[in-house]
């Protein structure tokens, strides 16, 4: 009986919360860099190619998911507990694929230059600022979000392994 995630499924978890990491650090360190100085440019393509790297992996993951079995909790817990780790699950899943989306896109439309893994990417021929301005305003509100999921995912996992004593987080460890 399948008692962990499969081996992908692990890696690309924990590379996902590696990444997802660099890219709030990235954004919320970056007045520790003047504006226009390439410290200040190095750490934007680190948050962009972070941002980027999330969306590749949570598409694999979400492959995964849907290509592999679940392995059950043991012992398992109530159907509203379920409910809401299936909801909580999906509204990580959505933010960490529309979050990306919306930045790169915005980098897209603004015509300006910008860059992952340091190369530059194509812009625009004929930038709207307006939208852009308009989809990372979108960007930066639902950015918050993902503190708020992440903590309480990772305080269910703990409440699971230290209260309730399941395999709840036993089955994601590498």
């Amino acid at each position: 009986m399948l008692k962990k995630y499969k081996g992908s499924q692990i890696l690309f978890h924990w590379l996902t919360v590696l990444l997802i990491i660099v890219a709030y650090a990235t954004i919320e360190l970056r007045w520790m860099a003047e504006k226009g100085t390439w410290q200040r440019n190095a750490v934007m393509i680190t948050h962009f190619t972070a941002g980027f790297c999330v969306l590749i992996l949570m598409i694999a993951r979400l492959w995964l998911r849907a290509s592999s079995k679940t392995p059950p909790i043991t012992p398992p817990f109530a159907r509203w507990q379920t409910g809401l780790s299936h909801l909580v699950h999906t509204l990580i899943y959505a933010l960490f694929v529309v979050l990306p989306v919306l930045g790169l896109t915005s980098r897209y439309l603004r015509g300006k230059e910008w860059a992952l893994f340091g190369i530059n990417m194509p812009v625009a021929t004929t930038p709207d600022p307006a939208t852009a301005s308009m989809l990372i305003d979108w960007h930066e509100t639902l950015a918050p979000m993902g503190y708020w999921l992440i903590g309480l995912h990772a305080l269910a996992a703990l409440f699971h392994h230290y209260f309730l004593r399941d395999d709840t987080l036993r089955r994601m460890m590498p």
